[in-house]
């Protein structure tokens, strides 16, 4: 990377992961110039085929370099626009002697690293920064004296929502929390605690030293109402958080939710109890979740047909269904109709990558699992969404299967912290496991 005029600002250096993490990146980095190794561009060809939504981001990617192209792209560097900086492509460079003694294999990251190195050389006026989504390449960079760190433009700088349980105010006047049960609501204006900021949709606990109330806060009538408990499909609520998501869960006016919270506490489950309980308001229902290939290899590895193929995956979903018709007795209405909706094709489960391209409307669509998708995933998810169709997304960001995504990057992170606030979006962190006592210990002390 050369100049004929003395430049400014940083020069970074993208990892191939950053591209299939997300396709628009290149103007993510305000005036400051980016480099492509040419290796990236090689690693970039693997992915262009098949339809899961890595695939979708490398054939983005090279459209998008389709349209910028230009001989300039090896030199001078072409502009990527007002307030953007300049790209180019660095063709590969030979390992230096401090790379050969430590990183021996000619392999793409040590590639990357060496044409670092060398941009790197060749501008010592300007800082050279390497943007990788992989924390061990990210440790070999600084092992040679490399400035390397994560790529963060969609990464949640807060994510205490995503941590603690559900808000409990103590303290609170006698006659409001009567009121409550009373009346079912009370206006925002007589609410104690004026100066708190309530987001929409907001769950709350109401105690004083002899009483205590489930509560809400509801936008659409700025008041503060009583949440009661309701069961679904032989469900029932064990304790407030659980409570809380089915209300969230079964309130028409909310049409985005997401559930957060360890194993065993029961996301996914009363989200299926739910959409079985409103069965005869949406068309169908759906309950997906991304498919990580064991040990990083393709389904094609596995024997059978695709259904067999599949099977591994989905099956935590079928558990949760075995678990509400166990609930259910032998000739009740309620298992009758789980059997008719299953036998009518309006109960699916199905892997994610199945729904690209399709319009979803009338549909219950739970997504589990949503801490193993990018921000750019669950958008596309999301996007599908037709008329009268209510998205659930389930997840423990503790629990991150790909190698790429952490509890700040993740998709369903990143949704919950975008949409707070909005009206049609209600969030719940669950922490009491309620599978089993065992498993409760398991998560908490192993």
């Amino acid at each position: 990377m050369t100049a004929k005029k003395k430049k400014t600002g940083k020069i970074f250096v993208l990892d191939t992961n950053v591209l299939l993490h997300d396709h628009k990146c290149l103007y993510n980095f305000e005036e400051n110039d980016i480099v492509l190794p040419i290796v990236v561009l090689e690693e970039l060809d693997k992915f262009k085929k098949g339809n899961d939504q890595i695939n979708f981001q490398a054939r983005e990617f090279v459209r998008e370099m389709d349209r910028l192209s230009g001989e300039k792209l090896f030199t001078d560097g072409i502009s990527l626009g007002k307030g953007h900086g300049r790209l180019f492509i660095e063709t590969g460079k030979p390992l230096p002697p401090e790379m050969q003694s430590s990183f021996s294999e000619n392999t793409p990251d040590h590639r990357i690293l060496a044409i670092t190195l060398y941009v790197k050389d060749h501008n010592p006026d300007r800082q050279t920064i390497l943007i990788t989504k992989d924390i061990n390449l990210r440790m070999k960079a600084k092992s040679l004296g490399l400035v390397a760190e994560d790529y963060e433009s969609d990464k949640v700088k807060n994510i205490e929502i995503l941590h603690r349980g559900v808000e409990t105010f103590t303290g609170f006047n006698k006659k409001i929390i009567e009121a409550l049960y009373k009346e079912g609501q009370v206006p925002r204006s007589d609410f104690p605690m004026k100066d708190e900021q309530l987001p929409a949709n907001q769950y709350m606990i109401l105690k004083n030293t002899s009483q205590s109330v489930l509560a809400w806060f509801d936008p659409s009538t700025e008041s503060i109402r009583r949440v009661e408990k309701h069961s679904a499909f032989g469900i029932d609520p064990r304790n407030a958080e659980q409570a809380f998501s089915f209300h969230a869960l079964l309130n028409p006016e909310v049409t985005l939710v997401s559930l957060t919270g360890k194993a065993g506490t029961g996301k996914t489950l009363l989200a299926l109890a739910a959409a079985l309980q409103q069965h005869n308001q949406y068309k169908q229902i759906m309950l997906a979740r991304p498919i990580m290939p064991l040990a990083n290899r393709d389904l094609g590895f596995l024997p059978g047909d695709i259904n067999e193929k599949i099977g591994p995956y989905m099956q935590p979903l079928f558990d949760n269904l075995g678990v509400i018709k166990n609930r259910l007795p032998q000739q009740s209405k309620e298992l009758t109709v789980i059997e008719e909706l299953q036998k009518q094709q309006q109960l699916i489960i199905t892997p994610l990558a199945y729904i690209r391209g399709r319009s979803l409307s009338d549909v219950f669509f739970i997504i589990d699992e949503a801490q193993n998708l990018t921000p750019h995933e669950v958008k596309t998810i999301i996007t599908r969404a037709g008329e009268g169709t209510k998205m659930v997304f389930t997840g423990d960001i503790h629990q991150i299967d790909s190698p790429y995504l952490d509890m700040q990057s993740n998709g369903l992170a990143y949704l919950t912290d975008k949409m707070k606030g909005q009206n049609i979006f209600a969030h719940v962190n669950l922490i009491k496991g309620e599978r089993s006592y065992l498993a409760e210990l398991a998560s908490d002390l192993l």
